[in-house]
C-alpha cells in the first residue's frame, strides 16, 4: 500500500496527498449543496410553481440513489485521480449552463435537467476518495482519514447553502451558479495537483473486461456474502434515515417548545456541530479493534436519545439532544466505513461501497418523507419515541455474533489489520 507519510504518523493531515485530497473534497460537496438555493428561486421566480420547485430539488437528489451505483464501477475501472478531476470539471460546466440559462430565455425545464446531469457527473466522487483514502495515508491513520472526510462533508452540509444564500444576496442567482463553477474547477486543480506517481490512484479492475451488470452483480455480491458488513453499513443507512426523519420533526418540536422556524435553525445547527464532534472522536474510536461495539453503542446513543427528545422540556435541552445525535452519528458513519474499508477485498471495495451511499440518500429521502406520516399517526412525541425504538431494536441486531468461518473463508487477510482485530470485526 502506498503511503506518502511515514508508517508511523497516526495524523492522515499529515500526508500532503491526502490534504489536498480532503481540501478538493471539502470544496466540491460545498458547491453540491450551495448552488440549490439558487437552483430554487429561479425555477419559483420564473414558474411561481411549488410543484415545479419540488421537481427540481428532486431531480437534483434522486440520480444519487438511482445512478449511485455505477459510481463505484468507475471508480474500479479508471484511474480515480482522472475520474474526479472530470468529474469536477462536467460539473463546473454545468453550473455554467445554468447561469446561461439564468441569463437568457432558454427554457425553464433545462434548470431541473442541468442539475439531474450535474448530480449523476458526482457520482463517481465518493467512490473514488474512499477507495483512494488508505493508498494515501499510513495504515494506522485510515480512520483518521475516515473522520475527516465525515467531517468535511457534514460541514459542507452547514457551510454549502448558507455561502450559497451570501452569493444570492451579494449578487444574484446566476452570480452563485458562476461562482460554484470556479469552486468545482479549484477542486479539479487540486486533485490535479496530487502526484500520480505509484499505486494511489490505480483502479482495482484496469483492463478488466466484464459487462457493467457483472460488475454490479460482483459489488452486491460482495456485501451479500459478508453479514457483518451488511449489518454495518445498515447501521449507517438507519443513521441517515433517522437524520432524514429528524429534518422534519425536529421542526415540529422546535415549533412545540415555543422557538419557531428561528429554533429550528438551531436545532439543525446542533446536528451538525455534533457531527464535526463526532468525527474527533470517531477517529479514535474506529482505530479501536472493537469497532462493531462502538457502532452499536452510536446506534443505541442515537435511537435513546431520539425517543428522549420527546420529553424535553427546555429548548436548551433539544439543543443538547441534536448535538448529542450529531456525535453518534457520525461515530456510526466513520465506524462503518473503516470497518467495510478493512472487511472487503480491496478490488470490489469502490463497487460495493458504491452501494452503501445511495442507500444513505436514499434513507435521507425516505425519512424525511415518513416523518409527517408517523407525526400524524402518533403524534410528535409519539413518532420521535418510535423512531427511537427503531433504532434501539436495530442495535440488538447489529449485535448478533457473525460467522467467524465464513467469514475467514471468504475475506483475504489484509495487511493493515491483525487477525483477531477482522474477528472481532466480523
Amino acid at each position: 500500500m502506498t503511503t506518502t507519510t511515514s508508517s508511523h504518523s497516526r495524523s492522515a493531515l499529515r500526508s500532503r496527498s491526502f490534504r489536498r485530497l480532503i481540501s478538493a473534497l471539502a470544496i466540491s460537496e460545498a458547491g453540491d449543496w450551495m448552488y440549490n438555493l439558487a437552483l430554487v428561486i429561479v425555477v419559483f421566480e420564473r414558474t411561481h410553481s411549488a410543484t415545479l420547485a419540488a421537481v427540481t430539488t428532486a431531480a437534483r437528489v434522486l440520480p444519487m440513489v438511482l445512478v449511485g451505483p455505477l459510481g463505484g464501477v468507475v471508480a474500479d475501472r479508471f484511474d480515480r485521480r482522472r475520474a474526479m478531476i472530470l468529474s469536477d470539471a462536467f460539473r463546473a460546466v454545468c453550473m455554467l449552463g445554468l447561469a446561461v440559462v439564468t441569463l437568457t430565455d432558454l427554457p425553464i425545464l433545462l434548470l431541473p435537467l442541468l442539475a439531474a446531469v450535474n448530480t449523476m457527473a458526482g457520482v463517481v466522487y465518493p467512490p473514488c476518495v474512499a477507495a483512494s483514502v488508505p493508498r494515501l495515508v499510513p495504515s494506522g491513520a485510515v480512520a483518521s482519514a475516515y473522520a475527516a472526510r465525515s467531517t468535511v462533508s457534514s460541514a459542507a452540509i452547514i457551510a454549502g447553502p448558507g455561502f450559497g444564500a451570501l452569493l444570492v444576496m451579494l449578487g444574484s442567482p446566476a452570480f452563485a451558479f458562476l461562482v460554484n463553477a470556479g469552486s468545482f474547477a479549484v477542486a479539479g486543480l487540486l486533485v490535479w495537483s496530487i502526484p500520480a506517481a505509484g499505486d494511489a490512484f490505480r483502479p482495482s479492475r484496469e483492463n478488466v473486461r466484464v459487462s457493467l451488470v457483472a460488475d454490479l452483480r460482483e459489488g452486491a455480491a460482495a456485501l451479500r456474502e459478508r453479514p457483518a458488513a451488511v449489518r454495518l453499513a445498515g447501521a449507517d443507512v438507519l443513521a441517515s434515515f433517522v437524520y432524514g426523519a429528524l429534518t422534519v420533526l425536529l421542526l415540529l418540536l422546535s415549533r412545540q417548545l415555543g422557538f419557531g422556524d428561528h429554533g429550528y435553525g438551531f436545532l439543525l445547527a446542533g446536528l451538525g456541530a455534533g457531527g464535526v464532534l463526532g468525527a474527533l472522536l470517531a477517529a479514535r474510536v474506529a482505530r479501536s479493534p472493537r469497532r462493531r461495539t462502538a457502532a452499536q453503542v452510536g446506534v443505541l446513543a442515537t435511537g435513546g436519545t431520539t425517543a428522549l427528545l420527546a420529553g424535553a422540556p427546555w429548548f436548551a435541552v433539544a439543543v443538547a439532544a441534536a448535538v448529542v445525535i450529531g456525535v453518534a452519528n457520525i461515530v456510526v458513519e466513520v465506524t462503518a466505513d473503516t470497518a467495510l474499508q478493512e472487511m472487503l477485498p480491496e478490488d470490489v471495495f469502490a463497487r460495493a461501497y458504491g452501494f452503501v451511499l445511495p442507500a444513505c440518500c436514499a434513507a435521507i429521502a425516505a425519512g424525511s418523507l415518513t416523518a409527517p406520516l408517523l407525526d400524524e399517526l402518533l403524534g410528535l412525541g409519539g413518532a420521535l419515541v418510535a423512531l427511537g425504538l427503531m433504532t434501539v431494536c436495530y442495535a440488538a441486531l447489529l449485535g448478533r455474533p457473525a460467522s467467524a468461518a465464513r467469514y475467514r473463508r471468504t475475506v483475504p487477510v489484509l495487511p493493515i489489520v491483525e487477525s483477531e482485530q477482522l474477528a472481532d470485526a466480523a
